[in-house]
Protein backbone atom coordinates (compact mmCIF):
# COMPACT_ATOMS: atom_id res chain seq x y z
CA UNK A 1 0.00 0.00 0.00
CA UNK A 2 1.10 3.61 -1.32
CA UNK A 3 0.25 6.68 0.68
CA UNK A 4 0.79 10.20 0.35
CA UNK A 5 4.55 11.05 1.77
CA UNK A 6 5.83 7.27 0.93
CA UNK A 7 9.30 7.36 0.01
CA UNK A 8 10.05 5.01 -3.32
CA UNK A 9 12.83 3.44 -4.89
CA UNK A 10 12.66 3.53 -8.93
CA UNK A 11 13.18 0.44 -10.89
CA UNK A 12 13.27 1.73 -14.33
CA UNK A 13 16.19 3.68 -16.55
CA UNK A 14 14.72 7.10 -16.35
CA UNK A 15 17.30 8.05 -14.37
CA UNK A 16 15.54 8.65 -10.69
CA UNK A 17 16.32 7.17 -7.87
CA UNK A 18 13.64 7.65 -5.11
CA UNK A 19 10.55 9.50 -5.44
CA UNK A 20 8.01 10.65 -2.91
CA UNK A 21 4.35 10.20 -3.34
CA UNK A 22 2.46 13.28 -3.22
CA UNK A 23 -1.26 12.24 -4.34
CA UNK A 24 -3.14 8.76 -4.79
CA UNK A 25 -5.43 9.39 -8.01
CA UNK A 26 -8.47 7.75 -8.93
CA UNK A 27 -11.04 9.37 -6.26
CA UNK A 28 -12.13 11.96 -4.21
CA UNK A 29 -10.83 10.56 -1.13
CA UNK A 30 -8.36 7.49 -1.88
CA UNK A 31 -5.86 7.24 1.16
CA UNK A 32 -4.17 4.26 -0.17
CA UNK A 33 -3.06 2.81 -3.88
CA UNK A 34 -2.46 -0.33 -4.90
CA UNK A 35 -0.46 -2.48 -7.90
CA UNK A 36 -1.73 -0.63 -11.04
CA UNK A 37 -2.95 2.79 -9.34
CA UNK A 38 -2.14 5.63 -10.57
CA UNK A 39 -0.15 8.26 -8.27
CA UNK A 40 1.62 11.97 -8.74
CA UNK A 41 5.24 11.70 -7.36
CA UNK A 42 8.04 14.16 -6.84
CA UNK A 43 11.87 13.29 -7.40
CA UNK A 44 13.62 13.21 -4.57
CA UNK A 45 17.14 12.33 -5.99
CA UNK A 46 18.15 11.32 -9.38
CA UNK A 47 21.70 10.09 -11.09
CA UNK A 48 23.30 13.04 -12.67
CA UNK A 49 23.54 13.08 -16.33
CA UNK A 50 26.60 14.37 -18.51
Amino acid sequence: MIQEQTMLNVADNSGARRVMCIKVLGGSHRRYAGVGDIIKITIKEAIPRW
